[in-house]
């Protein structure tokens, strides 16, 4: 009995590594590709109360009342208030270059004579020479180039008294090998809006663009679990 429960010690053993193994595969398949992020859905304006005409307005006792959406004829069908829809054109390209070279070199030599007559007459010269050479080369170099193109219509959020406005939008797009999706959000200056309610990326300030997927194709591009795992424990 004694020698059936021995080799049954490293079995079970294997059988827990292998079911942490799994375990930690598992989660690893679960993030891949991850999800897209929360915090990108524009507020809209709240929807009128129950029972309530559409278009109609309280009377302040004029002849004239100003319908619901009117624009004056100098503002025209600009996107300016909260819940219009302003299309953003993606242009963003980025590149950057760097490179660091070093060199450094340093040479010293020492000699001493010994006496010709005396008690020291008998050190050899050469032996007593002595010379060190150090030198160093060191070079680095780094490029990479980021180039995002394209349009998005994302929806005014808020209005800001000094003529901003923050923008929230997000594209999903369900392919069918995966998932694609596109989230933004930043700030706009209202006059920079053309009269077709675009802007360029370039304009909106403190800008989050975020592109990412999920799917067959950006599981192919990516490491298998294990290698990630030893990567992060590996030394070298």
């Amino acid at each position: 009995m004694a020698k059936q429960t021995q080799s049954l010690l490293p079995a079970a053993h294997f059988l827990r590594c292998l079911a942490l193994f799994a375990a930690f595969g598992l989660s690893a398949c679960g993030m891949e590709g991850g999800r897209p992020q929360k915090g990108f859905s524009a507020p809209l304006p709240a929807a009128p109360p129950i029972g309530a005409v559409p278009g109609a307005q309280n009377s302040d006792g004029a002849i004239f009342q100003i319908a619901q959406g009117y624009a004056a004829l100098h503002q025209g069908l600009r996107a300016r208030n909260v819940g219009d829809l302003v299309t953003i054109v993606l242009s963003e390209n980025i590149a950057s270059n760097k490179s660091v070279s070093g060199s450094t070199a340093r040479t010293g030599d020492a000699s001493i004579t010994p006496p010709t007559a005396g008690p020291l007459q008998f050190l050899n010269p050469n032996a007593l020479n002595a010379g060190a050479d150090a030198s160093f080369n060191g070079s680095g170099n780094a490029a990479q180039n980021s180039t995002l193109s394209g349009a998005l219509a994302v929806t005014i959020a808020e209005v800001r008294s000094n003529g901003t406005a923050l923008v929230v939008g997000e594209k999903q797009m369900s392919l069918s090998q995966g998932e694609e999706w596109v989230q933004f959000a930043g700030i706009i200056r209202l006059i920079d809006v053309s009269s077709d309610n675009r802007i360029s990326s370039s304009q909106v300030a403190d800008a989050r663009i975020i592109y990412s997927g999920q799917g067959a194709v950006q599981k192919a591009s990516r490491p298998g679990w294990l290698s990630r795992f030893f990567g992060m424990i590996s030394p070298f």
